[in-house]
């Protein structure tokens, strides 16, 4: 069974950096096209980043673009989400998720707390 687990979570300062991580166990993750999805409070889950499989692709939400960077080490099955010039708003749980074959995100890790102070 596929596991996700996310860490690198934490307070910072508006404007400041953290990169969270994502460790993958369970399958081949080679296999698998990873995402970063946040959930503010009292708000819905928002699609944040992706990339596919051989990491050659990415996506972002436009509200990330420029400040985030998605990446993978498939040698160390981990995903990674650099977040630069962070924002008050980016203060969510940030969970990763993983889609076989670029299919549905079918599975999820339990989620790393962001809070950025003003």
């Amino acid at each position: 069974q596929v596991q996700l687990v996310e860490s690198g979570g934490g307070l910072m300062q508006a404007g400041g950096s953290l990169r969270l991580s994502c460790g993958f166990s369970g399958g081949a993750f080679s296999n698998y096209g990873m995402a970063w999805f946040r959930q503010a409070p009292g708000k819905g889950r928002d699609f944040v980043a992706r990339i596919t499989s051989n990491g050659a692709r990415t996506n972002y939400a436009d509200s990330v673009k420029g400040r985030f960077t998605i990446s993978r080490d498939n040698a160390k099955n981990t995903v990674y989400l650099q977040m630069n010039s962070l924002k008050f708003e980016g203060t969510a749980v940030y969970y990763c998720a993983a889609s076989l074959f670029e299919g549905p995100y079918k599975y999820w890790g339990q989620g790393t707390q962001v809070t950025v102070s003003s």
